[in-house]
């Protein structure tokens, strides 16, 4: 098992699906994990430490922990199979429960107990992580693809040195 960081919900673009997104830091990849939208919003207001007036299901069952007098020492993803990951709610008293893995993310959240994950599981499921810089870059690129005309490349600014038919990134 090794630990991940528990990024945060994202909607994937291309398809619309939610995903939350675990890091595993010492490897670089994330796990992005497939949840439905009710799922998301409770692990993004428990990141953002949003209260409701009343408990959603996951604040009840950390209550319900709470007042037995059980704590959640941790959350692992134990498995994948067919698309569908599996977790474990590992409890104070040797305790092991079935549970999804967005309900055991959303409780591990709410009571800041870390998240593992099998490392086949990361490397099954686990993507590349770019560089943030790096995807800042690229970004500006893009951005400048979308916006750039052909005549940004004909008529030079005043002051580039493009006389000797070099770029103005070129020495003279």
């Amino acid at each position: 098992m090794v630990p991940v960081e528990v990024l945060g919900v994202r909607q994937q673009q291309n398809d619309q699906e939610i995903v939350v997104l675990l890091l595993d830091t010492s490897a670089e990849l994330a796990v992005p994990i497939v949840i439905g939208a009710r799922e998301a919003s409770a692990i993004a207001m428990a990141q953002a430490g949003v209260a409701t007036p009343r408990p959603m299901t996951h604040d009840l069952l950390r209550d319900l922990l709470t007042a037995v007098g059980v704590e959640l020492d941790q959350v692992e993803i134990v498995a994948l199979d067919g698309g569908i990951f599996f977790a474990e709610l590992v409890l104070s008293n040797g305790t092991r429960l079935d549970s999804r893995a967005s309900d055991a993310i959303a409780l591990a959240v709410r009571t800041g107990s870390p998240v593992l994950c099998s490392a086949e599981v990361v490397a099954a499921a686990g993507v590349e992580i770019v560089d943030l810089a790096q995807q800042r870059e690229v970004e500006k690129f893009r951005d400048f693809l979308d916006h750039v005309n052909p005549e940004d490349f004909t008529n030079p600014e005043p002051g580039d040195d493009v006389e000797d038919g070099g770029s103005p990134d070129t020495p003279p």
